[in-house]
């Protein structure tokens, strides 16, 4: 059986329902209307049926950026050039990205994962080394990967949370991504999935002007008419139209969710390794949380198609796992909300319902 297989059949199809009930009970009898916390309230019973306790403790935070590049660049459908990637994976790694700062500030870790970026990182660089291939090919002339390779994506993914665990317990994951034009395979993912119009899944990046963004639409169509990508096979889709990252991304979903682990994805592209991850495995979705909606369009697709709400939308559209890591703060403080706020008759008062 490979690590693939074992992972899938190793994620619980229930959650714990004593611990459910007991959060739900406890949430409706505390010292304030009931349900007033609103989707707080939601997140914190959800937590404790992961976890097995209603008072769930996320002490050992951690976020880990893919990175990956993407042969589609080539197409001009970004407007910065691939050499940004390893620049940007570095930036991690001396803790000045984004992420980092508003990652400490969550009280999470994070660390980058080399899936597929297209340069030769020292050994010693502190971050995760799982290189499948130096970047994929350009999919509007051949898959972006062979199916062997996305296989080993994902359990590149399921390796780091494996490794993770080895250290320390982890008790919540947030999922990031870096890769110049990973919003091109990750429209394409939710168009082969979907069968939407690729127009209305497919949205800027970073920042493309009118003529850039009609060219980045029959980019998609060009590799989803070619390779015609199967929706009831995941890992073909991933292969042919899909990212390194991506994989790694929908592997630590799936890792995550076989050891009980909440996880948080980001935007735009961890969405797509998210979806990749529940479209092999549906039982993952119990343990994911959508953390923030992109102003990327095809972002809202892919939720629905997830059966997930994002719980905030601050007009984000940098990725890195910023989105997560805002939302780890809210997950930290739903555990609060139904362990520390007192009941009605933990106060002594009565009749109050």
């Amino acid at each position: 059986m490979t690590l693939l297989e074992q992972t899938i059949q190793s994620i619980s199809k229930t959650l714990n329902e004593d611990a459910f009930h007991a959060a739900k009970e406890r949430l409706a009898n505390q010292a304030k209307p009931a349900g007033s916390l609103g989707i707080m309230e939601d997140i914190s019973a959800r937590l404790a049926a992961i976890k097995g306790t209603i008072d769930v403790k996320l002490s050992n935070k951690r976020i880990v950026t893919c990175a990956g590049d993407h042969g589609v660049t080539e197409e001009g459908v970004s407007l910065f050039p691939s050499e940004v990637t390893p620049q940007m994976v570095y930036n991690f790694a001396n803790n000045g990205a984004s992420v980092n700062v508003i990652g400490k500030h969550a009280g999470a870790i994070v660390k980058a994962a080399d899936l597929g970026v297209n340069h030769d990182f020292e050994p010693d660089l502190p971050i995760f080394h799982k290189k499948v291939r130096y970047g994929t090919a350009n999919f509007t002339k051949e898959p972006a990967m062979t199916r062997e390779e996305a296989v080993l994506s994902i359990e590149a993914g399921i390796e780091i949370v494996n490794e993770l665990e080895a250290e320390a317990p982890v008790d919540l994951l947030g999922t990031g991504d870096m890769g110049i034009g990973n919003t091109t395979p990750s429209s394409a993912i939710i168009a082969a999935f979907s069968g939407i119009d690729v127009e209305k899944l497919t949205g800027r990046g970073t920042g493309i002007d009118d003529e850039c963004l009609k060219n980045k639409i029959a980019v998609i169509k060009k590799g989803l008419a070619l390779h015609k990508p199967d929706p009831a096979d995941p890992i073909d889709v991933l292969s042919k139209v899909g990212g390194l990252e991506i994989g790694g991304l929908a592997g630590l979903v799936l890792g995550a969710a076989a050891r009980g682990i909440p996880v948080i994805c980001d935007g735009f592209i961890s969405t797509a390794g998210a979806l990749i991850a529940c479209e092999l495995a549906p039982a993952a979705k119990k343990y994911l949380f959508a953390s923030h909606k992109s102003v990327e369009i095809g972002h809202m697709f892919m939720y629905e198609r997830l059966g997930l709400d994002p719980l905030i939308d601050l007009r984000f559209r940098l990725g890195e796992g910023t989105g997560a890591a805002v939302c780890m703060e809210l997950l930290d403080l739903s555990t609060r909300i139904l362990a520390d706020i007192k009941t009605f008759e933990e106060v002594g008062i009565n009749d109050a319902q």
